[in-house]
């Protein structure tokens, strides 16, 4: 477990029990122990197992949990996704937060398999975006994998995105191939991508050395159609801009390699999952 987000779980049942859980103190007897499911109440696909499990071993180390279904599978109503075992205190003290990340985890990679699924068969990857939860970024990340897309860049540190702001403080072609070969000589191995918002500024970065990708945004499917014509292959083109289920499978027909969409964290809804004991 990544120690951020070890400490983001411990955070989160701090945020829920505080002090003490004074409903299983006074109303659950100490000496009783109890087995747990989680139950799938619609459908999607898992994410997040594993952080609901170490919920449970944070709030007491002496549950047992067994996963009933890897990441990345789907599941329909009435699956069990885990199952849990120990003092029932720690079981109800552990519900509610550990259902709060796994139906959010699930929510993403049930989107992001949505998206995956809608550009078939073209070989278009699905990217996700920056767009996360503050704080979940690596969690949120891991559900996009588990629903069959990918990570873009994690971070402002792993990749270059040279944007519509940066271009409008300094647009010199000069000056942005200056850049480029600095952060190739500094920093070999950093993917170097600008984003262009007409077919002018594909062609004018297309003349830049060193540029590996091209950001197409709010494209039009014309536009992003001969976008790819002129590209001919030189530089990895990503569609991006208000893409939605509806518009994504005639984007990638188009033929640009990647289709990034915030909806996969921004607006993934949280699944509806329960706990039940047996």
């Amino acid at each position: 477990m990544d120690p951020s987000v070890l400490q983001l779980i411990r955070a989160a049942i701090a945020e829920d029990v505080g002090p003490g859980d004074i409903t299983c103190q006074y109303f659950v007897s100490e000496s009783l122990r109890s087995k747990a499911k989680i139950v799938a109440r619609e459908p999607g696909v898992m994410a997040g197992g594993d952080v609901a499990e170490c919920v449970f071993r944070e709030v007491d180390p002496g549950c047992g949990v067994i996963m009933r279904l890897p990441d990345g599978e789907a599941f329909s109503p009435g699956d069990i996704l885990l199952e849990a075992e120990g003092k029932t205190r720690s079981l109800l003290t552990g519900e509610r937060t550990a259902l709060n990340f796994l139906q959010r985890l699930c929510g993403v990679a049930t989107m992001a398999r949505t998206y995956v699924d809608a550009v078939k068969p073209h070989p278009v990857q699905v990217w996700d975006t920056r767009k996360t939860t503050p704080g979940w970024r690596l969690l949120e990340k891991a559900a996009v994998k588990s629903g069959g897309a990918v990570n873009h860049r994690m971070g402002l540190y792993d990749h270059v995105m040279v944007k519509d702001n940066h271009l409008a403080a300094d647009d010199s072609l000069e000056n942005l191939q200056d850049a480029i070969d600095r952060i190739h000589k500094e920093r070999p191995g950093v993917r170097v991508q600008i984003e262009a918002a007409t077919l002018a500024q594909v062609a004018d970065f297309l003349s830049l050395r060193g540029v590996d990708m091209l950001l197409l945004d709010n494209m039009s499917v014309e536009q992003l159609t001969h976008a790819v014509q002129i590209t001919d292959g030189r530089v990895w083109l990503e569609a991006s801009g208000g893409i939605t289920l509806k518009t994504i499978a005639k984007v990638a027909a188009t033929g640009v390699n990647a289709i990034s969409v915030g909806a996969l964290t921004h607006s993934a809804r949280a699944l509806d999952l329960g706990l039940d004991l047996f």
